[in-house]
């Protein structure tokens, strides 16, 4: 892995500020030195940056930066994450004018397609509508749903309604339509690009955890690649392996957004 904090390559103390645990990132895949949704992880970025820091973010600038970021890995191919950070924040004065920090880290591409079966848990992030640097929780509950016997965990809110996996988003199918939770989450590149390029009918309600009875199928998604929910609680969900090929379909028809 490859790490540059504001274009420059990253050392120990541009790094400190991380221990403070204020920012928020976006992680992407590369081909070819292009991404699918480019603008949506920037856009992501650039809205994030407003609300933790009350500033505005230099998208462009972010983009050449990671650009420079995967050309000095000498890679084609990566997986990518960009932080937005601030090497000055200070928590005893959040409110203080704080110039912004990014850091490109470049790895090894990878693609997620195997099927998981997944539990159900009553948990919510903070601030889930930002992705936020403080995924402690996310990491605890997929922990303890492996210890469980399950692959992964999907988040339900108080009232029942299914919100979002640990890390991805979901999608469900109830015979007719392609489902959507409503719910607080973080909504991501991959399901807005499947949910604009999806040929069928499909809705965004509020889901409830006690209409599993009533789905087909379900898949999982995020910038890494698109699975089947092969089971959630012990609901077998038998359609779910076509389903996902059908939303690999819809993927495979983005463009590819070029770096530089």
């Amino acid at each position: 892995m490859t790490v540059t904090c504001n274009g420059a390559t990253a050392r120990a103390e541009d790094l400190l500020p991380a221990l403070t645990n204020y920012g928020h990132f976006t992680s992407l895949q590369v081909r070819g030195r292009a991404v699918q949704g480019l603008d949506l992880h920037l856009q992501r970025l650039a809205q994030a940056t407003q609300e933790l820091f009350g500033s505005a973010l230099d998208i462009a600038q972010v983009q050449a930066w990671m650009a420079q970021a995967l050309q000095q890995a000498g890679q084609i191919d990566a997986s990518m994450r960009v932080t937005v950070f601030s090497r000055r924040f200070d928590f005893r004065d959040p409110l203080a004018s704080v110039p912004v920090d990014v850091l490109v880290a470049v790895s090894v591409p990878v693609t997620l397609t195997a099927p998981k079966r997944v539990r159900s848990v009553t948990w919510q992030r903070e601030l889930p509508q930002i992705k936020h640097v403080g995924t402690f929780g996310l990491f605890a509950q997929r922990r303890a749903a492996l210890a469980a016997g399950f692959d992964d965990a999907l988040l339900v809110a108080a009232d029942g309604q299914i919100s979002e996996g640990t890390t991805w988003n979901l999608a469900m199918h109830d015979g007719e339509h392609l489902v959507w939770p409503q719910a607080p989450a973080l909504r991501g590149t991959a399901e807005a690009l499947l949910q604009a390029g999806w040929a069928g009918a499909q809705q965004i309600r509020p889901l409830q955890l006690g209409e599993l009875a009533g789905m087909q199928a379900a898949f999982a998604c995020n910038a890494s690649g698109l699975w089947a929910l092969a089971a959630i609680d012990g609901y077998a969900l038998p359609g779910s392996q076509a389903l996902a090929e059908q939303g690999r379909a819809v993927l495979a028809r983005v463009p590819w957004q070029p770096l530089s």
